[in-house]
């Protein structure tokens, strides 16, 4: 990731905080609509997982300048998906529940340069979840 599209991430990331609970609502939202497959990977209370994945995200872009100290930490995340059955190929499903939510968010702020700024992003940190779930497989 380039210092620029940190500073993209991060900057459109501070315009959605304001907003993250109904941003995890659109998200589950649109996962569960396009992708209805992945819903049994989810149990017990929605608004809990959607604080929970808010907060992930938040701690993400917050790390995005040092993620060394992270690494361990997404790893071993995609090791717990992995653990409740999430697949490889689920992770593009999620990518396309959080590029929509964001444009939602975001509106005509969410313009090319974000969207390929968070493409990079989530490419980056899927990736070391990836190696964390291939761990365990």
């Amino acid at each position: 990731m380039s210092p620029d599209e940190i500073m993209t991430v991060k900057q459109s990331w501070a315009k959605v905080v304001p907003i993250s609970e109904q941003a995890a609502d659109l998200f589950y939202m649109r996962l569960f609509e396009v992708y209805p497959e992945v819903k049994p990977y989810f149990k017990g209370d929605m608004q809990a997982q959607g604080r929970k994945l808010m907060n992930m995200i938040d701690m993400a872009v917050n790390s995005l300048d040092d993620l060394e100290p992270m690494l361990e930490a997404i790893r071993d995340s995609g090791k717990r998906h992995a653990g409740y059955g999430v697949k490889t190929e689920d992770y593009d499903k999620v990518a396309d529940a959080l590029l929509w939510t964001l444009e939602q968010g975001l509106g005509e702020a969410f313009t090319d340069d974000v969207r390929q700024a968070w493409v990079t992003t989530y490419t980056a940190l899927s990736s070391v979840m990836k190696l964390g779930a291939a761990d365990i497989r």
